[in-house]
C-alpha cells in the first residue's frame, strides 16, 4: 500500500521522511519475524525493548542508532569446537538484523544481556528549549514600567 503525501508537502516543510516511515510500516508484513521482543513502557518517558536472543554472546551482538533508527544485529561465529552431530536443533542460532524507527528525542540509554535476553533501555529526551514554558502576565502601571516580558521556568 502506497500513501500519496503530495498535498501534504505543499503546506509543510520538513515532512519528508515521514513519507519513508509510513513505507516502512507498510513492509511490516515482510519483515522478519526472528528474535521475538517486548517493547515496553517502564516511565513517563522511559522504554524498554527485550529481545529473546539465546546462545548469542554480546560478542555476536551489534546495536547501533542512525539517523532515528535503531538496529540491533546478531551474528554467530563459526565455531567448529563443538563436532558432536545435532540429532534436533530447536534453538535457532542464525543471523539477524532487527530495525526500531525511533521517535524524535528518543535515545538509547543503556543494553544488558541477562539470560538470554538483550534489553534495551531508551529514554525520551526532550530539549529545553522545547519544553512548555509558563508566561508571567504583567498588568496595569507594572507593565508601563517594565516593558519586558517575564519567563517563569
Amino acid at each position: 500500500m502506497r500513501f500519496d503525501l503530495s498535498p501534504l508537502y505543499r503546506s509543510t516543510v520538513g515532512f519528508d521522511r515521514l513519507s519513508q516511515l509510513f513505507d516502512s510500516v507498510a513492509n511490516l508484513e515482510q519483515a522478519p519475524s526472528w528474535p521475538p521482543y517486548n517493547i515496553e513502557r517502564t516511565a513517563e518517558n522511559a522504554y524498554r525493548i527485550t529481545m529473546a536472543v539465546a546462545g548469542f554472546g554480546e560478542a555476536d551482538l551489534a546495536i547501533e542508532v542512525k539517523e532515528g533508527v535503531l538496529t540491533v544485529t546478531g551474528r554467530k561465529q563459526d565455531v567448529e569446537a563443538n563436532k558432536s552431530q545435532l540429532l534436533f536443533q530447536g534453538i535457532a542460532g542464525r543471523n539477524f538484523e532487527r530495525r526500531f524507527q525511533l521517535a524524535e528525542y528518543v535515545e538509547v540509554s543503556g543494553a544488558a544481556l541477562e539470560n538470554g535476553l538483550l534489553h534495551i533501555d531508551l529514554a525520551r529526551i526532550v530539549p529545553e528549549a522545547k519544553r512548555p514554558r509558563r508566561i508571567n502576565i504583567v498588568a496595569g502601571a507594572k507593565a508601563a514600567e517594565n516593558p519586558q516580558v517575564a519567563v517563569a521556568a
